[in-house]
């Protein structure tokens, strides 16, 4: 009996050891956390069964390493989860496969972008041709005006130059009161040694194939006032500077909608004002309002309409949109110049379309994810009824449900968000690197294609009109090239061989003698800058990490607006000479070319989300790899959606929140994930498109 006593007892013993190993196992799983990050990207070819790994990390000792953490050290790999970090987060990008990506709705906001297109071109290329400096003029003397013969009132009053030209800028200092009875019938008075002043009455202007009136005729910005119109030009951009920042903040406050139509508001103001100035002052002041505007105005419809759009027809309605509705109308500005026939009609009769951008108030919806961002869940979810509506879909209840709590969940997190700044780049050497040199060569870009196009206004005055729509019309095949060869060719080197060919062109052309030769240069030139312009932007947005992709590219698109301060006196050279212009422009296009160089490649690479991978990007890549060939190219590794795609959005505070996109659906299984065989490897790549992971890191990690 004391046996079977102690064998009982050993054996209710071990039961309890059992049962308090199965209770702490029980706990373990249960205080593990969710999966963290899937180690290798999904394959496009990778079947419906095939197990992904996970990895999965205790909340709270994850948050003990950020506890620790110093500043300036790297965030760990396992990151805590997130209040939204679940099965059932459903979010925006998740609902538009559901009510329509490029339905009846979205197509009507498309079609809406053609006004703001005429109202961008008109803004930026007015400026230009109400400051058109005429190179054939002379001194204006009233009492001369009987006198028969402009070339004996000239021989009467303007000095000869050493090449044999009359003066543009001086007078002869004498008596010219009833001189043209005197001379009606001989030129005794014709005396070539008399001294000289400079023009007292204003100026004659010669140039008969202009057939434009602009304000610098009218005020007699030439001679020693010549560099009033370079003065309006500069004001102008410290407006968009101004503008940039301004409207920046208050796109976060007030939304979408009310900041573009302010700043249709402002154009119109200011073009209105600026026809009724009497000096260069009121101009000067005029041109800063217009200026203040001249950023917002097409960005703010652009980000509006893609935020509505499905990510896979993004890259098509950027393309379109840049092509077929602001090209056009850079093409018919210099003519709509020309038929007006003075800068003061110009100003009103121009601006008279932006009426219609002022309507977006009452035709275009406010944006959603900005409702969303700002708590206001209600509003937005009428408005994705509507979009459902009229995109005749259906849009099941409990998806709103889901939806609205997601919404919530996204709004906590957004205001945690806020709290983040792009400074944070500047802690980690080489990103802050990245980002310095991302903002060198964007601010060359711009300063490159800004004064290409205003070289035209220039090399040709007596074709000006005809020459200045040629430049402009380059642009259109530029957007096809990049097209075609941005997702082959990749970024760094599609912006290192067009920015570089375009410096070269200008170097050739500051070396020709021949104005031809010279304009024929400029216009190459042209052409390969607009293909720069293009992808640098977006390529900024590529390298920079997801956290803060927003801030980033605002900064970087700010300091672009701070280089264009210096085109204006870049073209003010011409008065010195054509060569010297080119030469500037050739050496600004040559270092933004090699400075391109020391970038990583973003196509084919995963694009970073933290501020430990943008630090950690480009360090396998090598300075000769190519994206079509050799070690860089697509086939060296699984295409991922997050390996930059062209254009894929440009919303400056759409990367704001972590969560507004996902890898996939994850549901609460522990250890291995499967992907749902109800639908088609088609649409799975394409669920994949608009889905990533984000971890939440704007307040851990910094």
């Amino acid at each position: 009996m004391s046996n079977n006593e102690s064998r009982k007892g050993s054996d209710e013993d071990e039961e309890d050891e059992n049962e308090n190993e199965s209770e702490n196992e029980k706990k373990k799983k249960e205080k593990k956390g969710k999966p963290r990050f899937s180690p290798s990207p999904i394959r496009p070819d990778q079947s419906d069964d095939e197990e992904v790994n996970v990895t999965y990390a205790d909340p709270d000792d994850v948050q003990d390493m950020f506890t620790r953490r110093s500043w300036w050290q790297s965030p760990p790999d396992m990151l805590p989860s997130s209040s939204w970090d679940g099965p059932d987060y459903f979010d925006f990008d998740d609902l538009l496969p559901i009510i329509g990506e490029f339905g009846r709705f979205q197509l009507v906001l498309f079609l809406f972008m053609i006004p703001f297109g005429y109202i961008a071109a008109y803004v930026y290329l007015g400026q230009i041709f109400m400051t058109l400096t005429p190179h054939k003029y002379y001194c204006f003397v009233p009492q001369l005006t009987l006198v028969q013969g402009e070339d004996l009132r000239k021989k009467l009053s303007i000095p000869l130059e050493s090449d044999g030209s009359f003066s543009r800028c001086r007078m002869f200092d004498r008596n010219y009161t009833n001189m043209h009875a005197k001379v009606a019938n001989n030129t005794h008075d014709v005396d070539e040694t008399l001294p000289t002043i400079p023009c007292q009455y204003g100026y004659v202007y010669e140039d008969k194939e202009m057939r434009f009136h602009s304000a610098t005729m009218e005020f007699g910005w030439v001679c020693d006032n010549d560099k009033y119109a370079t003065y309006a030009q500069f004001i102008f951009f410290v407006g968009s500077i101004l503008g940039c920042v301004s409207y920046a903040y208050l796109a976060d406050h007030v939304g979408r909608l009310n900041v573009l139509v302010s700043s249709c508001f402002l154009a119109m103001l200011g073009s209105l004002a600026t026809a009724a100035s009497s000096n260069f002052y009121a101009f000067a002041f005029c041109r800063l309002i217009v200026g203040a505007s001249y950023d917002s105005l097409f960005t703010m419809v652009f980000i509006l309409v893609h935020e509505y759009v499905g990510p896979k027809y993004r890259s098509l309605v950027a393309f379109i949109s840049l092509a077929l509705f602001y090209c056009p109308f850079t093409l018919l500005i210099p003519w709509m110049a020309l038929w007006t026939g003075d800068w003061r009609r110009f100003a009103v009769w121009g601006c008279m379309p932006i009426i219609l951008g002022m309507a977006a108030y009452w035709l275009l919806p406010e944006s959603a994810r900005w409702l969303v961002s700002r708590d206001n869940i209600e509003k937005a979810v009428e408005i994705l009824k509507t979009v459902a509506r009229r995109n005749k879909m259906v849009l099941p209840a409990e998806l709103i449900d889901s939806f609205k709590v997601s919404c919530s969940e996204f709004y906590q997190d957004e205001m945690q968000g806020r709290n983040f700044t792009f400074l944070s780049i500047f802690r980690r050497r080489r990103l802050a690197r990245f980002m310095i040199l991302m903002t060198l060569v964007w601010m060359a870009i711009s300063l490159l294609y800004d004064g290409q196009v205003r070289v035209a206004s220039v090399l040709d005055t007596k074709n000006l009109f005809v020459y200045f729509t040629i430049s402009c019309a380059t642009d259109l095949p530029g957007y096809f090239v990049v097209f075609l060869t941005l997702d082959r060719f990749g970024r760094r080197w599609s912006s290192f061989a067009f920015t570089t060919l375009s410096g070269v062109l200008s170097l050739i052309g500051s070396a020709m003698t021949s104005l031809p030769s010279m304009k024929n240069c400029a216009l190459a030139s042209r052409f390969f800058a607009n293909m720069s312009f293009n992808i640098a932007l977006q390529w900024s947005a590529e390298i920079l990490p997801t956290i803060v992709r927003g801030q980033g590219v605002s900064f970087i698109h700010t300091m672009g607006l701070v280089a264009l301060l210096f085109s204006p006196p870049i073209i003010y050279l011409n008065n010195i000479s054509f060569s010297l212009m080119l030469l500037v422009f050739g050496t600004v296009g040559l270092a933004g070319g090699l400075l391109s160089l020391m970038l990583p490649e973003t196509l084919n690479h995963e694009l970073p989300e933290s501020i430990s991978e943008g630090e950690d990007f480009g360090r396998d890549q090598r300075g000769w790899d190519l994206p079509c060939c050799g070690h860089g190219n697509r086939k060296s590794q699984p295409r991922h959606w997050r390996m930059g795609s062209t254009l894929r959005t440009l919303s400056r505070d759409e990367y704001r929140s972590p969560k507004l996109h996902r890898h996939m659906n994850r549901p609460d299984a522990v250890g291995v994930l499967k992907r749902s065989s109800t639908v088609s490897s088609r649409e799975r790549l394409s669920e994949r498109e608009i889905r990533t992971i984000q971890f939440n890191t704007s307040s851990q990690s910094e």
